[in-house]
C-alpha cells in the first residue's frame, strides 16, 4: 500500500483511479479526483474555524456525499472523527457530543425532522449550507498511530463508550475485507448501512477507496429505492442484513437485478435456505458472512469454497492477525492489531473489557468447529439486536423507569420475522397506564430500534434470593 492514515488513502484513491466516479448521490456525481479536492477544501474550512490537529469533530447526518466529504474532511485537517447515530433523540445525541469533547458538530439540518441547532453549545454546522465548500485546500499531517475515530456504543450499563481506532489499524483491516468480500475495482457499491456505524463508515467508504469502487449513498432503507438504483446505476456490491436479501428474493422477476455480484450479511442465526437462495435465485457470484464488533472490527469471515451451511450458521474463520478463543464459561475473546487502543477516558471499562494478555472479552457466547470457524451461539449479556443495531435491556430499563407510572422494568428480546429481534418490556405499574402509551412515550424518548415493540404488565417481577430479575423466566 502507498498510504498509511487515511487522508493519503484519499489522495492515493484520486491519484489511482482519477476520473472514475467515486460517489453516485442523486444528480451529484464526483469523480475520485473531485472527492480528494472537496475533502481538501472542508479541511481548510475546518482549519479555519480552529479546528486543529487531535480535535474532535462530532458527525451527525445520514448516508450522503457531504457526509463522505466531511468525515475525510475532519481526518485530512487533523481531527478525530466523532460519528453519531443519526437515531439518536436529542439528549442521547448531547451526552455522546459533550463526553466525546467534540469542538464542533456537523449535521444535516431536517433530516427525520430534527433540529440539531439547539442540542450542544460548541459550534454546528449544516453540511447543505456551503459550509464544506467554504475552505482553501488543506491537509495536516498525520501519524499512522493517531486515533482517526471514537464511534460510540452502548454498554450493559447504558453508559455509551467511545471505541478509540487509529489509521493503520483500519486500513490493515479493510484492505483485508475488500479481499474477502470481493470488493473490485470499479464496482458499483450501495450502502444502506449507515456510515455512523462501523460497517458503513470502514466496510463501506474506506473500503470503496481503497479499491476504487463508486459508493451509491442510500440515507433512509427504501426497498423500492434500493431496486431503483440496482437497475438504474448497475449495482454490483449489495451488503445489508437478511432482510434486504429477502426483499431482493420478492422482487425477482419484476426488477432488472442482473447486475448483482457480491453480497456480505451478518446475523446470529441466518436460516440456511436463505444462503441458498441468494445464491441460486439471484445473480450474486459471492456471499460472505462475517462476525464484527466496534471494540475490533471485523474479526471472523466466511471464505470462499464455504458451503450454505457453513455461511448460514457460522460466522466464518478469523481475519489475519486475528486470534479467536472461547474462554470456559463460553465467552468469546479476540485478540490481535484490531482490538481497540481504548474507551474514550474510561480506562476502568477499558481494563475490564480488555485483559492483561490483550484478550477483548466481547460478552457474546460462541463455540468453533474443527476448522477454526467460529459459531456465535448466545450472548453472556442481555444484550440483542434489532435490525442489525445492538439494543441493551439496562439502558432501555432506565428510560421505563423515568415514565412516572413505572415502578418496575425488565426487557428482553423475542423474535421477529422482520428485524431478527425486538424488544419486550415487562413492566410493574405504580399508577395506571396502557400499552399504546408508553410505547408513545418512548419513542419520543430513544431510537427507534430501542422502543419495545409491545408491553406486558405483571404484579410483581420474577426475582433470585438477590434481589436480580430472573429474565429467563421473562421470555
Amino acid at each position: 500500500m502507498s498510504w498509511e492514515t487515511l487522508p493519503q488513502l484519499v489522495t492515493s484513491a484520486a491519484d489511482r483511479f482519477g476520473a472514475a466516479e467515486a460517489v453516485v448521490d442523486g444528480e451529484l456525481r464526483l469523480s475520485f479526483t473531485e472527492l480528494a479536492a472537496r475533502v481538501r477544501r472542508a479541511a481548510g474550512a475546518l482549519a479555519a474555524t480552529g479546528i486543529g490537529k487531535g480535535d474532535r469533530v462530532a458527525l451527525w447526518a445520514p448516508n450522503s456525499a457531504q457526509w463522505m466529504i466531511a468525515a475525510f474532511g475532519v481526518l485530512t485537517a487533523g481531527a478525530v472523527l466523532v460519528p453519531v447515530n443519526t437515531r439518536f433523540k436529542a439528549g442521547e445525541a448531547a451526552d455522546v457530543i459533550r463526553r466525546s469533547g467534540a469542538k464542533a458538530v456537523l449535521v444535516e439540518q431536517g433530516f427525520l425532522g430534527t433540529d440539531y441547532a439547539g442540542v450542544t453549545d460548541v459550534p454546528v454546522f449544516d453540511l447543505k449550507s456551503g459550509f464544506l465548500e467554504s475552505g482553501e485546500p488543506y491537509e495536516c499531517a498525520v501519524a499512522p498511530t493517531d486515533v482517526a475515530d471514537i464511534i460510540f456504543t452502548s454498554g450493559t450499563t447504558g453508559r455509551p463508550k467511545g471505541v478509540m481506532m487509529n489509521h493503520r489499524q483500519t486500513l490493515r483491516l479493510y484492505a483485508e475485507w475488500c479481499e474477502l468480500a470481493d470488493l473490485r475495482e470499479g464496482d458499483r457499491y450501495l450502502i444502506v448501512n449507515p456510515f455512523f456505524h462501523t460497517f458503513g463508515y470502514k466496510a463501506g467508504l474506506v473500503a470503496s477507496l481503497i479499491r476504487g469502487a463508486t459508493v451509491l449513498p442510500v440515507p433512509v432503507f427504501d426497498v423500492d429505492t434500493v431496486l431503483d438504483l440496482v437497475e438504474r446505476e448497475r449495482v454490483t456490491m449489495l451488503p445489508g442484513p437478511p432482510t434486504l436479501y429477502h426483499s431482493l428474493l420478492a422482487a425477482e422477476g419484476t426488477r432488472d437485478l442482473s447486475s448483482l455480484r457480491a453480497a456480505v450479511t451478518g446475523a446470529a442465526d441466518i436460516p440456511v435456505e436463505l444462503i441458498r437462495r441468494i445464491s441460486q435465485e439471484l445473480p450474486f457470484r459471492s456471499i460472505m458472512t462475517g462476525y464484527g464488533l466496534t471494540e475490533a472490527g471485523t474479526a471472523t469471515a466466511s471464505r470462499p469454497g464455504d458451503t450454505f451451511e457453513q455461511i448460514a450458521t457460522t460466522v466464518g474463520q478469523p481475519c489475519d492477525g486475528v486470534e479467536i478463543r472461547i474462554a470456559e464459561d463460553g465467552e468469546v475473546l479476540v485478540r490481535g492489531y484490531s482490538v481497540m487502543l481504548g474507551y474514550l477516558d474510561d480506562p476502568e471499562a477499558t481494563a475490564a473489557a480488555v485483559d492483561a494478555d490483550g484478550w477483548l472479552h466481547t460478552g457474546d457466547l460462541g463455540a468453533l468447529d474443527i476448522d477454526g470457524r467460529l459459531r456465535i451461539v448466545g450472548r453472556k449479556k442481555d444484550m440483542f439486536i434489532v435490525g442489525g443495531f445492538n439494543a441493551y435491556p439496562a439502558e432501555i430499563e432506565g428510560f421505563l423507569l423515568e415514565h412516572p407510572a413505572v415502578a418496575q422494568a425488565a426487557v428482553v428480546g423475542v423474535p421477529d420475522e422482520r428485524l431478527g429481534q425486538v424488544g419486550r418490556a415487562y413492566v410493574v405499574a405504580g399508577s395506571p397506564v396502557t400499552e399504546d402509551e408508553l410505547i408513545a412515550w418512548s419513542r419520543d424518548r430513544m431510537a427507534g430500534y430501542k422502543v419495545p415493540r409491545s408491553v406486558r404488565f405483571l404484579d410483581a417481577l420474577p426475582l433470585n434470593a438477590t434481589g436480580k430479575v430472573m429474565k429467563d423466566q421473562l421470555s
